[in-house]
């Protein structure tokens, strides 16, 4: 059974629901890594490809997963629009973007406080 960190009783079933699924990519993101590490390991082509076939079945598991948590955790469809599919530096993204939002809104760059965790 998982651990919570809070009472499961103060907790509402949309609660449990995230952190069921925040614990089901965990999993599933360890797997792809014993899967890799695995296949990278081995020279027999044989169980290399039953294991990149499997890595490959748990990385849609976790694409699965995520996008539940997309559709059903606040702030997730925000930061993966930002992230996923861009070709600029990873680490840059926040800051061009911030910077674009200044030159724009006049906002600062600090965003809505009240949004959603």
């Amino acid at each position: 059974m998982t651990n919570y960190i809070e009472p499961v009783e103060e907790l509402s079933n949309a609660d449990r629901n995230i952190h069921r699924a925040l614990n089901s990519l965990k999993e599933e993101i360890e797997a792809i890594d014993w899967y890799h590490q695995r296949a990278a390991a081995t020279s027999e082509p044989e169980i290399k490809s039953v294991l990149i076939h499997n890595l490959q079945e748990e990385v849609e598991h976790a694409s699965m997963i995520l996008e539940w948590l997309r559709r059903n955790m606040g702030n997730w469809d925000k930061n993966l629009r930002t992230y996923l599919f861009t070709t600029e530096p990873i680490g840059e993204i926040e800051t061009s973007e911030k910077s674009t939002k200044t030159e724009i809104s006049g906002d600062l760059g600090i965003g809505n406080l009240k949004e959603s965790l």
